[in-house]
């Protein structure tokens, strides 16, 4: 068994960091999660306490300047780590990585049984809430029991595990200097923008308008509208099409990031992911 960790870096995200801290503490062993606090402002959670939690100075600047400096960050946090680790998850605290349960593994199990040469990434799965069917979220029930749409993204097919110490881009989205390569049956689920009420929440962050995020939070929500207004597709099809696509498609601009033609695929989450995050 490799032994593995996952690290994050948060601020003022307590509801998705529970969240995070709950799946991979579970999967992964809670002494084994690395958690930045961007801010020496930011209260130390006591819900983890076996986590290893490091208060930073808050990063200045705005969103593209800011999330350059963090990312540094973490590469750096996951280049020491991996002097101790087999492998390293790097993931934002509203992104779950899981592998589908057909196969019965967790997911220590299937990433210790898969040949990582440097990175793999998970198929992008972005979760939206379709507002005619799906209320806001109760955060004592499991997310996926409530939310069952969501677009396949190639925004969110990111190299997250790393075998050696290699420098991410921006958000995770990339490995400078290598290709990605897209495990079968491991899925990146993003649950950022996955209900209107808390979009609108983040909107009245000052944090983030300070530091230039209205304009990215409002393009978020457009998940909500393509959930909530265009078919939803079979799962199990067309997640299979679109490993494919993101495998040979590259966007011209980054050879080392996946494209898909600009489809905006929607499906439906099989009933079985349900009880996982």
């Amino acid at each position: 068994m490799k032994k593995i960790c996952a690290i994050t870096m948060v601020r003022n995200d307590e509801f998705y960091l529970r969240k995070w801290t709950a799946y991979y503490g579970k999967q992964l062993g809670e002494e084994n999660l690395y958690i930045l606090l961007d801010g020496k402002d930011q209260a130390v959670p006591d819900w983890c306490p076996k986590a290893n939690i490091t208060l930073c100075d808050k990063i200045p600047g705005n969103v593209v300047a800011a999330e350059k400096d963090r990312l540094n960050k973490l590469s750096d946090l996951a280049a020491e780590l991996l002097k101790r680790y087999d492998l390293v998850i790097g993931v934002d605290a509203d992104e779950i990585l899981l592998v589908d349960p057909k196969l019965g593994l967790s997911l220590s199990d299937f990433l210790s049984q898969y040949d990582i040469k440097t990175s793999i990434s998970g198929l992008g799965v972005d979760v939206g809430q379709n507002i005619n069917e799906e209320g806001d979220i109760d955060e004592s029930k499991s997310f996926l029991s409530q939310r069952h749409y969501a677009r396949l993204s190639t925004r969110y097919t990111k190299p997250s595990v790393l075998a050696k110490p290699l420098r991410w881009g921006a958000g995770f989205h990339r490995i400078k200097g290598h290709n990605f390569h897209i495990a079968k049956d491991l899925y990146l689920f993003h649950f950022g923008y996955f209900d209107l009420s808390r979009i609108k929440e983040r909107f009245n962050d000052k944090d983030r308008l300070a530091a230039g995020w209205e304009r990215h939070l409002k393009k978020r929500s457009k998940t909500i509208n393509l959930v909530s207004t265009r078919k939803a597709r079979d799962w199990d099809r067309w997640t299979k099409i679109a490993r494919f696509i993101q495998t040979y498609q590259r966007p011209p601009y980054a050879w080392n990031k996946p494209a898909m033609f600009d489809m905006a695929l929607i499906v439906r989450i099989p009933d079985r992911f349900s009880a996982l995050v």
